[in-house]
């Protein structure tokens, strides 16, 4: 799963230059590092094994129910605020409660005392879709 290596571009988009900083497109050019895109790659594997193994144990109908749970739990998020979404539903459905990520023997980012605060109003421009880019310039 590697990125494309195109440009895409839009017409009519304005890049917030003082809200996200300047708009460069090296980014989009450059791939991710092989490792990431090994990682990504292993991980889309191993979804997909689970996918066939539970179609063949359970029959196509409880994949298209896990699916359509899927889209439900993905879907219920608090406002953006001081509290951020937990998703505990979503992470139980997919199995990554088991999985031991560096925010649990570092510290969650969200935690650290240089983090901004979020602007509710730019959070919820942001996941409307009327504005593009993070909440709030610590996301950067």
């Amino acid at each position: 799963m590697e990125a494309p290596k195109t440009i895409e571009h839009q017409i009519g988009e304005v890049h917030d230059s003082l809200r996200f900083g300047l708009d460069t497109k090296r980014g989009d050019i450059i791939g991710s590092h092989p490792l990431e895109s090994a990682l990504l790659s292993v991980e889309k594997n191993q979804e997909d094994m689970k996918r066939i193994t539970l179609a063949n144990a359970y029959g196509a109908a409880f994949l298209v129910q896990m699916g359509i749970e899927r889209q439900m739990l993905s879907r219920f998020q608090r406002p953006p605020g001081p509290i951020p979404s937990s998703m505990l539903g979503l992470e139980a459905l997919t199995g990554s409660l088991e999985d031991f990520g560096f925010e649990d023997y570092l510290n969650d980012p969200r935690e650290s005392e240089t983090l901004l605060p979020v602007d509710m109003h730019s959070g919820m421009e942001v996941r409307l879709g009327i504005s593009k880019g993070p909440a709030c310039k610590s996301f950067m």
